[in-house]
């Protein structure tokens, strides 16, 4: 078990230093962050003094080595546009981030799962035909689309729910939550929405098929010829031998929860580091672009990480094989 995790250490450190060296050596190539920053007034002197100043005149090796350093010790440099430290920039959007990231996966959970199983139970109904027809809604439209149509619904004719921002932020700290106000749960709610329906709709379908597969097994045959009760069937039995697969999909959604958020958070204009990414894109901001890029592959990176490990908790045929 002990050697397992420090493969998968060691194998997440190469990952990760592959991930940052690819994605800074390309954003390099976005565009020429001094344009943006000096005027048409300046000088050709000016811009090689900027250049130099930044140590854009450097290889790619150099700049991506001196990158990394800092980067480990907590700095990720200044940034281009707004001339303040990368890892303060990050850590004042960060929450906005968290926050929607935490609330889109519980919906995702809660509903999929549960509709999953009762659409893998009774799958004949006109419900389940109904809940399976509408979730082809999350795979079929864009999020933009998706979030557009749900704010001209909600906000615009309805005016049930604001159409964009983050309202009643609550400081706690370093830490701004909207948690504590009604406010903050109003504003949160569109662009959870929006950003679940993709893998709500993914875990649905999964843990459908898997529960369809399952039900057929020899052992829910026995339980059911023990006299088991259909919840015990359901739940105990079927549900708990269809998790390996859906805690791989699940995993990998709350990565893609972080990285789908760029086009939630610029939808609804969500504080969050993923509209931070876009308006550093428009600038050639490389510093935030790289900064940003290495936080979403190392969340990818650590939900694998513990997916493996929850994978010899739920089944103890993979723990057996190990050893």
């Amino acid at each position: 078990m002990l050697s397992h995790i420090l493969r998968r250490i060691a194998q997440s450190i190469f990952v990760m230093a592959a991930v940052s060296l690819i994605s800074f050596s390309l954003f390099n190539f976005v565009g020429d962050p001094v344009n943006n920053m000096v005027g048409q007034e300046a000088t050709r002197e000016d811009r090689v003094l900027i250049r130099q100043q930044l140590g854009l005149d450097d290889p790619i090796f150099t700049q991506y080595t001196r990158f990394m350093g800092n980067a480990i010790r907590g700095d990720f440099g200044l940034s281009y546009r707004i001339k303040r430290p990368v890892g303060e920039l990050i850590k004042e959007r960060l929450p906005a981030t968290l926050e929607l990231v935490f609330v889109s996966a519980i919906i995702a959970l809660v509903v999929g799962i549960a509709a999953g199983v009762y659409t893998g139970i009774r799958r004949t109904g006109w419900l389940s035909k109904t809940i399976l027809s509408t979730s082809l809604v999350g795979v079929s439209l864009p999020t933009f689309i998706i979030g557009i149509a749900l704010i001209y619904l909600f906000a615009v004719t309805l005016r049930w729910l604001p159409s964009s921002g983050r309202a009643g932020v609550v400081e706690l700290g370093w830490w701004k939550t909207s948690f504590l106000t009604i406010d903050g749960w109003r504003s949160i709610i569109l662009p959870a929405i929006t950003l679940s329906l993709f893998q709500l709709t993914m875990i649905l379908r999964l843990v459908r098929a898997e529960m369809l597969e399952v039900m057929q097994a020899d052992y829910i045959k026995f339980a059911r010829a023990r006299g088991l009760s259909e919840r015990a069937i359901n739940f105990v039995h079927a549900l708990k031998n269809t998790l390996v697969p859906v805690i791989t999909i699940i995993g990998l959604n709350i990565g893609g929860l972080i990285a789908f958020s760029v086009i939630t958070e610029t939808v609804f204009q969500w504080p969050g580091t993923g509209l931070m990414f876009i308006q550093a894109v428009d600038f050639a901001d490389v510093p935030i672009m790289a900064a940003y890029l290495c936080f979403v592959a190392l969340v990818f990176v650590v939900v694998n990480l513990v997916v493996d490990l929850l994978y010899v908790v739920i089944d103890p045929r993979i723990r057996l094989g190990g050893r």
